[in-house]
């Protein structure tokens, strides 16, 4: 199954100004932006909440995005950076702990818990395993590492134990991290695309991503927001994946803004 959305929906530019047409946005004119999940949860069947990382959300709130959303529809959950920034994975028990008293309250609608680790931070695999082991069978965890010290075998191999995934990770259309399959579903960021108009990706980009999954489960987030660039190449891809006959949730395709052609 193929789950594609994007990294956040709070972005006002998805959304036209007054008095222009709905070509290439994904939220309609005049749309409040209370509703702009309701309307995300329709079309797409996934989301990142990154806004988790600067500011943990309390349980309240997980609460209402699960009675907002369609069943079946799915959170990815980036850990709050007191764990991975702050602390940098030392003494993780109590971060963990509140972070789960918290996200659980999205019940079955709770995905993957991201685990994303400052660029400067050398591998740690004792901290990594303390902080793994905290987290319960049930909840899938996807690290990204982001300094090359982590990328050897021993690193490869504490994923796999724990059932954790690498987290891929892609900047101007190449990836950024080894291609480790080490759980039973796989993790993809897009950052930034290499077409025109920034931050786009293109079309040759997104199949060769497409060509490397193989994993039963695989979540696809693309994170270039900016100019509707994550909303317009979420449909590339879930069209191109559609041609293949790839068991997926549909997403919408997005026709892009007449000054990005």
């Amino acid at each position: 199954m193929l789950r594609i959305g994007t990294s956040g929906w709070q972005y006002r530019d998805w959304r036209p100004d007054r008095g222009a047409d709905d070509t290439g946005y994904l939220y309609p004119a005049g749309l409040p932006q209370r509703a702009w999940l309701d309307h995300y949860a329709a079309r797409f069947g996934t989301v990142e909440i990154n806004n988790a990382f600067y500011r943990l959300p309390e349980r309240d709130t997980f609460t209402t995005w699960r009675e907002q959303t369609p069943d079946g529809f799915l959170f990815a959950v980036k850990m709050s950076r007191y764990l991975t920034h702050i602390r940098r994975l030392r003494e993780p028990a109590e971060p963990v702990a509140r972070f789960l008293s918290r996200a659980e309250a999205l019940g079955d609608k709770l995905g993957p818990v991201l685990l994303q680790l400052p660029p400067t931070m050398k591998a740690d695999l004792a901290a990594l395993d303390d902080t793994l082991r905290l987290f319960p069978a049930e909840v899938r965890v996807v690290v990204e590492p982001r300094h090359a010290s982590w990328f050897t075998p021993a690193c490869e191999e504490l994923l796999r134990r724990h059932g954790a995934a690498l987290c891929w990770a892609d900047r101007c259309g190449r990836p950024v991290t080894p291609l480790w399959e080490t759980a039973g579903f796989g993790y993809l960021r897009l950052h930034e695309g290499a077409a025109k108009p920034w931050p786009r990706y293109g079309r040759a980009a997104l199949r060769s991503w497409l060509d490397r999954i193989a994993a039963p489960e695989m979540f696809v987030f693309f994170n270039n927001d900016p100019g509707g660039a994550a909303v317009i190449d979420a449909g590339v891809m879930a069209a191109e994946a559609a041609r293949r006959d790839i068991d997926m949730i549909p997403v919408p395709r997005i026709r892009p803004r007449p000054e990005s052609r």
